[in-house]
């Protein structure tokens, strides 16, 4: 009979920290990230990015338990796609991060110009307000946290969309090594797509607040 009562008690205790724990390793491989690009030496560089590709599997393993939560929770504490789509968003972003890292790595991306450093500063500072927002979800019935905090990210959105446009045309414009062009292009894409996926994530948090609030 426990384990019955157990199965059909809502789980909010199961499903908010372990989201918490992946708002916090998101903040955490942000903020590495943005610490890589603004070193100048190559061996830090290095060990940096090897932090960053533990940390995207240690994203894994927390993606991995809400999922098996899901799985095996009747209750929820909200909506199971919604949990879905959250959970998915915030690996994705964890996965751009890491992609990025790895590209400037395998490109041996030496000259990692104002763009690649603004777009890092800029997923750092749309991970920060997920985490806030994240955090706030046990405080459905107060949203206002929530609510700017998503009003925020698509600030930052709108801004690395700017700032990657901008990028991209001048290195059209004035760079003549077409190879230098695809390895620099594929790193901006990645950098502006983690900025994206920070706010698909914004917005499954606010559709949550739609709902529930």
């Amino acid at each position: 009979m426990a384990n019955i009562l157990s199965f059909l008690i809502p789980q909010e205790k199961k499903f908010f920290p372990l989201f918490d724990k992946a708002a916090e390793n998101l903040v955490a491989i942000s903020t590495l990230l943005e610490k890589m690009v603004n070193t100048n030496d190559p061996e830090q560089r290095k060990l940096m990015i090897r932090e960053i590709e533990r940390m995207e599997h240690h994203g894994d393993t927390i993606c991995h338990e809400i999922f098996n939560e899901l799985n095996s929770t009747f209750i929820t504490p909200f909506d199971r796609e919604d949990i879905h789509a959250l959970n998915t968003a915030l690996d994705d972003i964890i996965d751009y991060v890491h992609g990025s890292a790895k590209r400037i790595d395998l490109y041996q991306i030496n000259e990692l110009t104002p763009a690649i450093k603004k777009l890092s500063e800029l997923i750092l500072q749309a991970s920060i307000e997920l985490d806030v927002a994240v955090r706030e979800l046990r405080n459905m019935k107060k949203p206002g946290k929530m609510k700017e905090a998503c009003v925020r990210i698509n600030s930052i959105e709108n801004h690395a969309d700017d700032i990657f446009d901008t990028a991209i045309a001048r290195l059209f414009e004035e760079e003549k090594d077409a190879i230098k062009v695809i390895k620099m292009k594929e790193v901006l894409s990645n950098l502006e797509t983690a900025t994206d996926m920070c706010e698909d994530a914004a917005n499954v948090i606010e559709t949550i607040i739609v709902k529930y609030a």
